[in-house]
């Protein structure tokens, strides 16, 4: 089978897939419309998010066996569609959710303890002690919004703190020995964290607005390492202006371009904000993106295909 390698990944999906017999063409540089003049020739799609796999991409694709996505989610697929034409997808949670959970707690530590903001003052010649002074994790309750891969993994690295682990998800039944699965009510009366872990779907998409901070009890730390969409970043910046959110640690924009490559493709007033702000963390996309997880997403794609096609 012949499949077409569309963005850049570890050595070894190329190297492994040949060993098992498929035939490997790249083509990084060529356009969408191009892609869908030559897409018939192929069996099978790797790809990350360098653009969308539509109805219309589909139709062209008339010998498409799978696609394989280098990354957690498929949004940038129209699943639905590509399940009716019977192509297998195969996405990697399972290859970054060990990242995800490190760099999870990483932003979280740093925003309770200031470290940004204290780095900053330091390098400056600034000595600021009581300005700087944290507050403990110990104590608090963490709420995950969304408990699949992720949500687990960052469960998994909160248990060497005294700190009450809960999860809300759509899905029942998925609570473990990490963290107490309750309602959203529940998680909105208790929780001093919150951290989202959930897919960019249509009940996700602008999740985070004002009516949905105002339902929580208590003024929280909000975490994003999930999408951009799923948070309204004007009503983020309210909500930290009011102090009902004390901080943030925002790894996904709203404002992303979908290749996720480049910056942004707007700079609205409310990013500005963001930017300039004491309490807030921001990182480039990056929580599942360390060396580790690009051979671990890499060889996830891998098995997939090869427990399907071998």
């Amino acid at each position: 089978m012949k499949v077409l390698h569309l963005d850049t990944n570890h050595l070894l999906l190329l190297e492994q897939l040949s060993q098992l017999g498929f035939e490997n063409d790249e083509d990084y540089k060529s356009s969408k419309e191009e892609v869908e003049n030559k897409i018939h020739l192929y069996d099978g799609v790797i790809i990350r998010s360098r653009f969308t796999l539509d109805r219309q991409f589909l139709d062209k694709a008339t010998n498409l066996k799978f696609i394989g996505r280098v990354g957690a989610g498929l949004e940038n697929i129209d699943t639905d569609y590509a399940k009716q034409k019977d192509v297998f997808l195969a996405s990697a949670p399972e290859g970054n959710r060990n990242a995800v959970g490190e760099h999870t707690l990483g932003m979280l530590l740093s925003l309770l303890n200031k470290m940004t903001k204290a780095n900053r003052q330091v390098k400056k010649g600034k000595w600021d002690r009581e300005g700087n002074r944290g507050v403990e994790l110990d104590g608090k309750t963490v709420g995950i919004i969304g408990y699949g891969n992720m949500g687990k993994a960052f469960a998994k690295k909160l248990q060497g703190f005294d700190a009450e682990v809960i999860c809300y998800d759509i899905v029942g039944g998925v609570d473990d020995e990490n963290a107490r699965q309750v309602g959203i009510m529940e998680l909105q009366q208790k929780s001093d964290v919150v951290s989202l872990h959930v897919p960019q779907t249509a009940l996700t998409t602008e999740m985070v607005n004002s009516e949905f901070i105002d339902k929580f009890h208590k003024p929280f730390w909000l975490l994003n390492t999930a999408r951009g969409k799923c948070v309204v970043t004007k009503d983020l910046v309210k909500a930290l202006k009011s102090k009902k959110i004390l901080g943030a640690g925002l790894d996904v924009l709203e404002y992303e371009k979908k290749s996720y490559e480049n910056m942004f493709a707007q700079k609205p007033k409310a990013f500005k904000y963001l930017r300039k702000a004491k309490n807030v963390l921001l990182t480039p996309h990056v929580a599942g993106w360390t060396v580790e997880s690009k051979e671990k997403l890499a060889q996830t794609i891998v098995d997939k295909i090869q427990a399907r096609f071998s």
